[in-house]
């Protein structure tokens, strides 16, 4: 009975992956022509699906209930839902660097304001209490110990960088610089997607500020208050946490204590300075 139980779970398996009814994730079916957002967790990757998705929809403003038909996450969309999407396509991917990604536009953090944003994002998730102290929280930061999957930030970094970088399939985004120079950012970001097959994109002045308004944090927060409960990586979560904080860069020095920091530095220092920080 047992050995029947596992054949039939077995082809179950089989039946969902055939018919791309399960998640797509890691094992999802990539084309040719597709283009990848990737980054590590809370490094601008939903800024971005929203900047990159008001360029390319400029009829109707991307929100948190339609961004999964626009620049999908491949993590909440079943296969078959992201086979049937128009190509050429722009995924969401947070993986470690995967092969067969055929472009690829990354998107790298300072990770001490990443640790700053983490940490707020496993409030808001419930993983650790209000008061948790930062103190305890940056050493398991630092081991992975809250997404296993995508394992510490320079690894992520490093196996992007060692096999991609310099290559022209492959766009490297720094976050301060999209905060500092949002258009002219994003104006590369569409130059890249137009050389990767996507048709004409209007990247006129005007276009460009339109995009980086409709993307701003304000907005994004006041769509976050009506919506949360339709977006599939909110509607689960605490309520009276904002997905979209401060949205700043270098956060981090009036938040991290000197310890979390010194730890940091100490563990991916060399990284750091090879992304310019």
């Amino acid at each position: 009975m047992a050995k029947l139980k596992k054949v039939t779970k077995a082809l179950a398996t089989a039946g969902r992956v055939l018919t791309g009814r399960q998640m797509a994730g890691r094992g999802l079916t990539v084309f040719p022509d597709d283009v990848f957002l990737v980054s590590y967790p809370r490094s601008g990757n939903t800024w971005m699906r929203f900047l990159v998705g008001n360029l390319l929809y400029q009829d109707t403003p991307v929100t948190f209930a339609n961004i999964e038909s626009r620049v999908a996450e491949i993590y909440f969309n079943p296969d078959h839902v992201l086979r049937a999407l128009p190509r050429p396509r722009l995924l969401k991917s947070h993986e470690v660097f995967q092969p067969h990604y055929p472009r690829v536009i990354y998107i790298v953090r300072d990770p001490r304001d990443v640790a700053v944003s983490f940490y707020h994002h496993n409030v808001k998730a419930g993983n650790i209490p209000d008061g948790y102290a930062m103190e305890k929280f940056v050493p398991r930061f630092l081991k992975a110990e809250f997404d296993f999957r995508w394992g510490g930030w320079s690894d992520h970094v490093l196996s992007w960088l060692a096999l991609r970088e310099s290559r022209p399939e492959f766009l490297l985004l720094r976050y301060e610089d999209m905060k500092n120079t949002t258009e002219q950012e994003l104006r590369r970001v569409a130059t890249f997607l137009q050389q990767s097959g996507f048709p004409a994109i209007d990247v006129a002045p005007a276009k460009l500020k339109r995009a980086v308004e409709l993307s701003s944090a304000d907005r994004m927060r006041e769509l976050e208050k009506t919506q949360a409960a339709e977006w599939v990586l909110t509607k689960n979560t605490r309520t009276d946490k904002p997905f979209v904080r401060t949205a700043k860069a270098g956060g981090w020095k009036s938040v991290l204590p000197e310890e979390s920091v010194r730890q940091i530095e100490e563990a991916w220092g060399d990284v750091m300075k090879r992304v310019g920080y």
